[in-house]
């Protein structure tokens, strides 16, 4: 059996219960990073074989993980925060256990575009989660394209390091829109600004983003 467990997108009070029941029942936990996935296992009391799942390593790894299940063993899959499989290499690890007739269940927890969407006081009835945009201008500015003409929401997370660039980028393609930009979502220091493309352009020219960035544009009207 895979599960794929939900864990907090920053604060650990949302942990859910089913959760914590779960990552102590199955034998190995399988994440990005697994120091950060150690800190979480520590903190709710969990000891548990750790293995460690990445763009960068999945053609290796995934054989091996196939081959664990296979024999009937339990693994679950979290993410460094938040849904395993958005924005990160899970799905190709649901894929091969599906081809093979594993079982998999999901065990809900947070998602930051999800968070991002419903606090932005944008239309949430229908929406496109992009995910990361590409890191240089031209391909940046050609994704940002496709969706230029989408009556939906839209949903991109972003690095600090990329944040202006992208800003800049969206107010060229997508025009004056309006705006939620969220950081540090569930934690203290949780902040979500709204407004304008141009407004949120022009301030992050000198302020210093930190974080990572959930940033929710309005569709076209």
């Amino acid at each position: 059996m895979l599960y794929l467990v939900g864990t907090p997108i920053g604060n650990l009070g949302d942990m859910t219960l089913r959760a914590i029941e779960t990552l102590k029942s199955v034998d190995l936990v399988v994440s990005e990073d697994t120091r950060k996935t150690g800190f979480l296992l520590n903190h709710f009391e969990i000891k548990k074989a750790q293995l460690s799942f990445r763009e960068d390593n999945e053609d290796r790894t995934l054989p091996r993980l196939m081959e664990f299940l296979k024999q009937g063993k339990n693994a679950a899959l979290v993410t460094d925060a938040g849904t395993p499989g958005i924005s990160d290499p899970g799905f190709t690890l649901v894929r091969a256990a599906l081809a093979e007739g594993i079982k998999v269940e999901a065990i809900p927890g947070s998602t930051a575009c999800i968070q991002a969407l419903i606090l932005s006081g944008l239309p949430v009835h229908s929406f496109t989660f992009r995910g990361f945009p590409p890191h240089k201008g031209g391909p940046r500015k050609r994704f940002l394209e496709i969706d230029k003409e989408s009556p939906y929401t839209l949903i991109f997370y972003e690095s600090p390091y990329r944040l202006t660039a992208f800003l800049a980028d969206a107010l060229e393609i997508y025009g004056d829109r309006r705006v939620a930009i969220a950081n540090d979502l569930t934690k203290k220091f949780e902040l979500v600004e709204r407004g304008n493309l141009s407004e949120f352009a022009q301030k992050y020219k000198t302020a210093t983003p930190r974080g990572e960035y959930t940033v929710v544009i309005e569709g076209r009207v």
